[in-house]
């Protein structure tokens, strides 16, 4: 008799603090989505982000639809996504907002420059993709991005910063 697959469907009674727990097991790259508008800068710390295509080139990054950085991401247009190195865990929690700054003074810690598309770029990070947004996806508390890149800055060798269960990691 052949086996059959063991699958477990979510169904909408899952129990939210147990989905979040076992969310918490994989471990996902820290990155800073910017973005600038009418002279306003923008940041938020996410982890929710990775790779779509390269053909076109496209991420895809997930953002709370209550934070104040969509609403510039919105008006711009465009988005960076710092993928921050080993060392940034500082300015990861400041734009976690665990500093207790919003908006401009978010940007008052580290070093900045500004991408092609006028978003800010973390001049210490592993990578920043920098992105036009093509495409905003509703879900019922996030928005979900869809940025084609449209350049490229690699201005750090170091390792990217992860998170996992609840705590900075490192590679190795």
């Amino acid at each position: 008799m052949p086996e059959q697959p063991i699958l477990h469907i979510a169904r909408p009674g899952v129990d939210p603090s147990a989905f979040r727990r076992a969310m918490r097991k994989p471990a996902s790259t820290v990155a800073i989505l910017t973005a600038s508008h009418a002279g306003v800068r923008a940041g938020v710390t996410i982890t929710a982000a990775c790779s779509l295509s390269d053909d076109p080139p496209s991420v895809l990054a997930c953002l709370h639809a209550h934070s104040a950085a969509l609403a510039v991401v919105r008006a711009a247009g465009h988005f960076a996504l710092n993928v921050l190195s080993e060392s940034q865990t500082d300015l990861a929690d400041t734009f976690a907002g665990r500093a207790g700054l919003h908006g401009e003074a978010r940007f008052r810690d580290g070093d900045w420059a500004v991408m092609e598309t006028g978003a800010p770029a973390s001049r210490h990070a592993a990578c920043i993709f920098d992105c036009d947004l093509r495409e905003e996806l509703p879900s019922p508390t996030h928005a979900i991005l869809i940025g084609q890149v449209r350049g490229l800055w690699e201005p750090s060798p170091a390792d990217p910063l992860l998170y996992r269960d609840g705590r900075y990691r490192r590679l190795g």
